[in-house]
C-alpha cells in the first residue's frame, strides 16, 4: 500500500519504512492537536495475508522500553470474493487502554474499507 493510501485512512500519518521484515517504521503525525513520532520493527511481512509490527508511541506516556511495546497483526484472508481483515494488538496495560484500541482501531479499519473501495 502506498504512502499517500495509508495517510488517508491511518489518521493522516505519514507511514515511512523500507517494508522488510526487520526494517525500522515510523508513524509521523497530528494526534488530538499533538504532534507525534510513534515507532517500530516490522516482523513479519508475507504480502496480500500477514504485517506484523511493534509499536511505541510516546504519547502513552510510558517509557520507552520493550515491555512497553505493542505487538499489531493484520491478517487476510478470502472468503468468496471478499477479503476479511483480522487485525489483533497485544500488551494493553488496561482495561481502558484496550477499549481506547478497540474504538481507533474500529474507525482505522473503517476508513480502510472506504478507501480499498474507492481504488
Amino acid at each position: 500500500m502506498s504512502p499517500v493510501a495509508i495517510k488517508k485512512f491511518m489518521f493522516g500519518t505519514d507511514a515511512i519504512s523500507e517494508w522488510k521484515e526487520g526494517s525500522s517504521i515510523v508513524w509521523k503525525g497530528m494526534w488530538e492537536g499533538k504532534p507525534y513520532e510513534d515507532k517500530g520493527v516490522i516482523l513479519k511481512i508475507e504480502p496480500q495475508r500477514v504485517l506484523q509490527y511493534t509499536h511505541f508511541s510516546p504519547l502513552s506516556g510510558d517509557t520507552d522500553i520493550p515491555e512497553n511495546y505493542h505487538t499489531l497483526t493484520y491478517q487476510l484472508s478470502k472468503k468468496g470474493d471478499k477479503t476479511l481483515i483480522e487485525l489483533s494488538q497485544d500488551n494493553n496495560s488496561s482495561e481502558k487502554d484496550l477499549e481506547h484500541s478497540e474504538k481507533m482501531w474500529e474507525s482505522l479499519l473503517a476508513s480502510l474499507k472506504k478507501v480499498l473501495e474507492e481504488e
